[in-house]
């Protein structure tokens, strides 16, 4: 596929996409588009940054410019889901970019805002509506949102959306909706039991798959550095003084320990924020505004919130904890290396995280380039706590392998240990049934 143009989406989104600078579909785009224009269920899987946002949003406003009905009062045509406000966000400004010709509604509704705007745009219905499932059921259950009349749902990052906790209220609102509705999954990543999970609302689905689910993005360098725990804080401070580091991400496991490695580094005269769920939306969009326009080019962040951080020129990724689960590792690494860009993505590792290495080298089918940073205490003592090697298994006391008594020279027929004649009652010596018999009825 070489250009837009053949694959048979609307004039004005066309126009749309030269406004935007875009003449190419990418992969995910290429495979997707005319598969959801036939008006088939999706699972679509890509790394980040490889275009999944067009890859239904185009589709999706064909189809509605197609088939122009009145927007449903209280209601909505196409429903997109998102995990995360940044990424609701991100996905309502490109539809708006994409349909600037179309003439469509649409509307953004998330926590952590006042809820009076949202229930006034819903309460005149929208072509569009962009939103996290937590706010949308609050709607749905005040009575000010109706899902009736969705024709299309999205589901984007499906995988967190599902691993993360938001099931229950999709399955409610699903409930909601009509049965002919078609079903679009993207994701990152999708492990297998997710998709066992994400089958439950997709009818016959085309799946389509650009990478696997266990590559990291090919232009992007990865190094890992055993670490003291104690000892991450300074050296991620130490690294990020590097002035071949433009913009970074940092990632860490939760949100306390976001909020003190972003204190850390601000002590140590590092301009950066820290973005959680736990911040409000004043402090997440001031974080993500200083981190794009570079007065605070250091942004720590969680997994979940990560979802939605679409910036250009982040040079490295750093994991200050691995994540709990591998696939995350990929997803984090796909934050950088965007666009035909290289990066440089750096995994810190604790002692007590050599199990989730493990498992992420494991589904990377690589293990990644190491250096050790720890003391010479911590070095010590994973020395001591290896295995020892066990020596090569030989006969009785040692006795090599193999080796026993010159032949014709064994213990007289009948004979016990020493050549004594066996205990009474006793089976001879070579016979071990008895003794397989009592282990086998558990009398050790």
């Amino acid at each position: 596929m070489t250009d837009f143009n053949a694959l048979g989406l609307a004039e004005p989104l066309l126009r749309a996409l030269a406004d935007e600078g875009y003449t190419t579909p990418t992969p995910i785009q290429a495979q997707a588009i005319p598969l959801v224009l036939q008006g088939r269920d999706l699972l679509g899987i890509a790394q980040t940054g490889t275009g999944k946002t067009a890859a239904f949003a185009l589709p999706l406003l064909h189809h509605l410019a197609a088939r122009r009905a009145q927007a449903p009062r209280g209601g909505c045509r196409a429903l997109i889901l998102s995990p995360t406000r940044e990424l609701a966000s991100q996905i309502h400004d490109n539809i708006r970019a994409y349909g600037r010709h179309l003439g469509l509604s649409s509307t953004v509704v998330f926590g952590g805002v006042g809820a009076r705007p949202q229930i006034q745009a819903l309460a005149r219905g929208v072509d569009i509506l962009v939103a996290t499932p937590g706010r949308l059921l609050d709607h749905v259950q005040a009575g000010v949102a109706r899902l009736q009349t969705v024709e299309v749902l999205v589901l984007d990052e499906a995988d967190q959306m599902l691993d993360r906790g938001f099931w229950p209220a999709i399955r409610k609102l699903t409930g909601m909706m009509s049965k002919n509705r078609q079903t679009l999954f993207f994701s990152a990543t999708m492990p297998t039991e997710i998709a066992k999970i994400a089958n439950e609302l997709l009818q016959d689905p085309a799946k389509v798959s650009v990478t696997p689910v266990a590559s990291t993005a090919e232009r992007v360098e990865q190094r890992l550095i055993h670490i003291d725990a104690s000892r991450k804080r300074l050296l991620l401070a130490e690294m990020l003084r590097d002035p071949a580091i433009g913009r970074a991400l940092v990632f860490a496991r939760t949100k306390h320990g976001a909020d003190r490695v972003a204190k850390h580094l601000v002590a140590e005269g590092i301009n950066a924020h820290a973005i959680h769920g736990d911040r409000s939306q004043g402090q997440r969009e001031r974080a993500l505004a200083e981190f794009r326009n570079g007065r605070a080019p250091i942004l720590v962040a969680t997994d979940i919130a990560s979802r939605g951080i679409d910036v250009d020129g982040v040079t490295h990724v750093f994991q200050f904890d691995l994540p709990d689960t591998p696939e995350a590792y990929v997803h984090r690494i796909g934050r950088t290396a965007r666009a035909g860009a290289s990066g440089e993505a750096v995994a810190f590792c604790a002692p007590d995280e050599l199990a989730k290495l493990k498992a992420v080298e494991k589904l990377i089918a690589m293990r990644i380039p190491a250096e050790d940073r720890r003391s010479e205490a911590a070095r010590a003592e994973a020395a001591t706590a290896a295995p020892k090697p066990q020596p090569p298994r030989g006969g009785r006391g040692g006795r090599p392998q193999g080796a026993g008594r010159p032949q014709g020279q064994g213990r007289p027929q009948g004979a016990g240990r020493g050549g004594m004649p066996p205990r009474a009652g006793m089976p001879e010596r070579k016979d071990r049934s008895w003794r397989n018999a009592d282990f086998r009825d558990g009398g050790r």
